[in-house]
């Protein structure tokens, strides 16, 4: 009987092993879970001519930023299909290839060609969904949108699957639609509880819907499940961090931040180590906390070895942080030129939001408050361009709120906090508002 996987669709290999491993393999993939890379090791050992499992190895290589091996793990499955595999096995494995190899607009169209025709080959779906996913990282303005349109789509074909229901219902969180995609982010979390990304999702609805105490609980009963090495175990606690900033408990923030976050202590992919640790180490010093120079220039050192050239927009603007926060007027220039470059050249594909950014920031740490404001309110509502979560990017609106602050322009600060109050409930924005009278 021929195999297939847990979507029903037809795999290539006659091994029992091969198989089994192979759809374990995935699920762990789409779980977040420990144990991927060992379980796709099996599969492969098992039938080393069954061209999926190198495909899904390559995808977590390039997870954890080892392009090198992604991309001989992809040409291998590329070779190996040539000679074995059917016609979506083919597409599976080019369209996983194009995106393990940066290539963002092919990517995407070979992703939605391949979904309308097998929608239900889930890891082909997984590649524009989520906050680092290609939708998020195409500089599309409206990525929120289309990953709910997209899961829209194909919901019918995936009923009440565990890994399906995570994904969309977070979908329904960024696009606005927050109460529903609680729900249904929970309906997929209870079903599979050893799943790191619906754990995620639940505490993005969490943030969104102003129910910190929730998501404290909620990480403090459930994360002893998941080993540190998990994809997700140090950003789970950022978002636990983010909530102890809520309530202006900058010690436990710092806390977390030294046992998972820290670059000496995390065991977190390139781009979670650098985007965590930047994004709260600002926070903790925008909202007013004092932040250690050695933590900067801890993480500033461990960022450069890992994103030393410009690359993606959202790991550069992660790096201006490092560089404004620590003084390094090299290195703040030096990328700024390139991104600059690259936009003059057509391929930044965030846009003119990225070196406004860059130049914000830059402001905000010399004191500058009144040209931050300058620099980011023309481009405000261009920031979902560099990709991430809504959680991730509220930090340069909340860099923009301080600066207006600052710089004493407190009406417009208090219409933009009524407008987030409005929107979400949040301590920090009450404390705000509070102090300007």
């Amino acid at each position: 009987m021929a195999h297939q996987d847990r979507y029903g669709l037809p795999l290539s290999t006659e091994s029992d092993a091969a198989a089994s491993a192979y759809c374990e393999g995935i699920d762990l993939m789409l779980a977040g879970w420990t144990g991927t890379a060992e379980t796709l090791e099996r599969a492969i050992a098992a039938d080393p001519d069954f061209a999926l499992p190198h495909i899904a190895r390559a995808r977590v290589h390039a997870f954890y930023q080892q392009g090198d091996l992604a991309r001989g793990k992809a040409a291998l499955a590329r070779e190996l299909m040539a000679k074995r595999g059917t016609a979506r096995e083919r597409s599976h494995v080019e369209t996983l290839a194009l995106a393990i190899e940066g290539r963002l607009p092919e990517a995407i169209a070979s992703t939605l060609k391949h979904i309308d025709e097998w929608p239900r080959d889930a890891l082909v779906l997984s590649l524009p969904l989520g906050a680092f996913g290609l939708f998020a990282f195409s500089g599309m303005a409206d990525h929120d949108r289309a990953r709910h349109e997209l899961c829209e789509r194909v919901a019918q074909h995936y009923g009440e699957d565990w890994w399906f229901l995570t994904m969309a219902g977070w979908a329904m969180t960024e696009n606005g639609d927050v109460a529903r995609g609680r729900v249904v982010t929970e309906r997929g979390f209870n079903l599979r509880r050893a799943n790191a990304h619906a754990a995620h999702a639940v505490l993005h609805a969490m943030f969104e819907d102003g129910s910190i105490e929730a998501a404290d609980r909620l990480v403090d009963e459930w994360i002893p499940s998941y080993d540190r090495a998990g994809l997700l175990h140090g950003h789970i606690r950022w978002h636990q961090a983010l909530g102890a900033l809520e309530h202006g408990d900058a010690a436990r923030a710092l806390s977390i931040y030294a046992d998972v976050l820290q670059p000496s202590a995390t065991q977190a992919p390139p781009l979670n180590v650098i985007t965590d640790a930047a994004s709260l180490l600002w926070r903790l010093s925008a909202y007013g906390h004092t932040v250690p120079r050695t933590l900067w220039q801890e993480a500033d050192n461990a960022a450069q070895k890992l994103f030393p050239k410009s690359s993606l927009s959202f790991a550069d603007v992660h790096m201006a942080l490092f560089a404004a926060a620590t003084q390094d007027r090299e290195a703040l220039t030096t990328r700024l030129a390139t991104i600059e470059q690259r936009l003059a050249k057509g391929k930044l594909p965030a846009g003119p939001v990225v070196p406004a950014i860059f130049r914000a920031v830059a402001a905000f740490a010399d004191e500058d408050y009144a040209s931050c404001v300058q620099t980011l309110a023309p481009v405000l509502t261009e920031v979902v361009r560099i990709g991430g979560s809504h959680a991730q990017r509220e930090l340069i609106e909340d860099t923009f709120v301080v600066a207006l602050m600052r710089s004493g322009e407190l009406p417009r600060a208090r219409d933009l906090l009524d407008a987030r109050l409005h929107r979400r409930p949040s301590l920090r924005d009450r404390r705000w508002q509070a102090a300007m009278g």
